[in-house]
């Protein structure tokens, strides 16, 4: 089909099928050019000669992916444009490129493998998706699977995990390139089946909520991130805090996202009488920077009861690279390289202990902090099932384009594979509360400073995935391959 080509425009091509595919992300959640994008790549696959030449197929469609779909990241970089702005272009090309590479290898393994199978492609594609999910703290941002959130699909996540939508996408996209490919019964069998699944896990309707559900107060400041810290700021988002939360009937809950107490706690925690007059009894969760006694620096949520008493802190485990802790950052501190989220000492150091915080009145809540709410692997729960998810994040870091929305639908998956609502606090947005089935039930959007008053979804039926997380889908995948290889192999014997 582009034999004729120049190799410029070829690999132009697949750069800007790449870009297509990556439409099916939020916010535009264009799912069907993500199928039709990779169903095209399937077709083309069929007819590529060598290894070499299907993982530079893959790599530029890879890359045209991942650079839209990532496209947010040069913003935490124009936060503090005199110091970071210079990074934002490096930032941009080098995570599009390292992340195609896994594409790349993906296509290189199922070209030596298995010669122009397209399932062993896909398969391989899903693997190494599963890989970047984990390799160097792991990176599962813009995985195939996330285009289902606002689909029915999206219920495929509590029994298999975000590997499983991403196993759904390549069937569903190899299905559709066996139509192109005038193989109807093949394709139109797995189109069917798929389909077939997605009318079976529908949600059915919202259950109606007891007049006693306790009810949480979302405080959103809006709170801009080249400011929050500023001094001559600061003082003004803590009292719009206070006021926010101050105002109506007492909630039962009332919870501020991420660093939301620009201070230290240590330097505050004699004197927490400001925010207990505004929580009026209720307990209050704040995310705020702390220092331990040898001197190190945590990235903390406290939970605070009445009389101004911290009861519970939980300091942030999986850390961001290069955002809260530099790689070697002795070394590299030396030549101005520090952590961008970093307002004291020269990072974050993680925390270690896990398990769900008790809040008076609610119940057992598992704690997440911004980042750690991408890694559905990594949410423990307890013995004890829990009464939510409680995440609280800082999405001023990611402007107002596509990261907020992004962020909001991982969050999203993270409730239906738990089978448990969520209570989601950010500072410029978007707050939600999002029930069991992953749907949102009330909001706060971009760039609004507000309250609001959500009752809290009733926790559903524990999932399969909360017994056996991705290990049946690794399993899937193993023995799909072994398959593919194997019939291949005989294929050209």
């Amino acid at each position: 089909m582009l034999d004729r080509w120049p190799r410029w425009a070829r690999f132009g091509a697949f750069f800007g099928l790449g870009v297509v595919a990556a439409l099916g992300q939020a916010p535009l959640d264009l799912w069907p050019a993500t199928l039709i994008a990779l169903a095209v790549l399937f077709v083309l696959h069929r007819q590529v000669i060598s290894p070499r030449a299907a993982a530079w197929q893959a790599w530029f469609f890879g890359l045209g992916y991942f650079a839209f779909a990532l496209r947010w990241i040069v913003e935490p970089f124009l936060v503090d444009a005199a110091r970071h702005g210079w990074m934002a272009p490096f930032a941009i090309v080098l995570m599009a490129a390292g992340a195609a590479l896994f594409w790349a290898v993906a296509a290189w393994f199922a070209q030596r493998l298995a010669p122009r199978s397209q399932i062993a492609l896909g398969l391989f594609l899903v693997a190494v998706e599963m890989t970047r999910s984990l390799v160097l703290t792991g990176f599962p941002w813009a995985l195939l699977g996330h285009i289902w959130v606002p689909t029915w699909m999206a219920q495929a996540s509590g029994i298999g995990g975000p590997h499983l939508l991403s196993l759904i996408t390549v069937l569903a996209a190899i299905g559709l390139s066996r139509l192109w490919l005038r193989d109807w019964a093949r394709g139109g069998v797995v189109l069917a089946v798929l389909a077939l699944l997605a009318f079976t896990l529908r949600p059915g309707p919202a259950p109606q909520l007891p007049d006693d559900a306790p009810v949480v107060r979302l405080v959103q400041p809006n709170a801009a991130q080249h400011l929050k810290w500023d001094p001559v700021y600061r003082e003004l988002f803590v009292n719009r805090l206070v006021e926010l939360s101050g105002q109506g009937d007492r909630p039962d809950l009332i919870v501020w996202p991420e660093t939301a107490v620009p201070y230290l706690l240590n330097f505050i925690i004699d004197d927490l009488s400001q925010l207990d007059a505004a929580a009026r009894g209720a307990p209050l969760i704040f995310g705020v920077q702390r220092r331990d006694e040898r001197g190190l620096f945590y990235n903390s949520m406290v939970l605070m009861e009445q009389g101004g008493v911290i009861t519970a802190t939980y300091d942030k485990q999986h850390l961001v690279p290069f955002g809260e802790y530099v790689p070697f950052g002795d070394l590299l501190a030396r030549i101005g390289i520090r952590g961008m989220a970093v307002q004291e000492g020269g990072g974050f150091a993680a925390g270690t202990a896990t398990g769900p915080v008790d809040i008076p009145g609610i119940g057992l809540a598992v704690p997440l902090i911004c980042y750690e709410g991408i890694f559905a692997e990594e949410i423990f729960t307890g013995p004890e099932r829990p009464r939510m998810l409680l995440l609280i994040t800082n999405d001023g870091w990611f402007g107002q384009a596509a990261g907020p929305h992004q962020h909001l639908a991982q969050a999203r998956l993270r409730a239906i594979e738990q089978g448990l609502p969520m209570v989601r606090v950010a500072n410029t947005g978007i707050s939600a509360m999002i029930d069991a089935q992953g749907r949102i039930t009330a909001s706060l959007g971009l760039g609004v400073d507000a309250a609001l008053d959500a009752p809290l979804p009733a926790v559903g039926p524990a999932p399969p995935y909360t017994l056996v997380g991705d290990w049946p889908v690794g399993g899937l995948l193993l023995a799909g391959l072994l398959v593919a290889v194997i019939r291949r192999r005989r294929e050209y014997d």
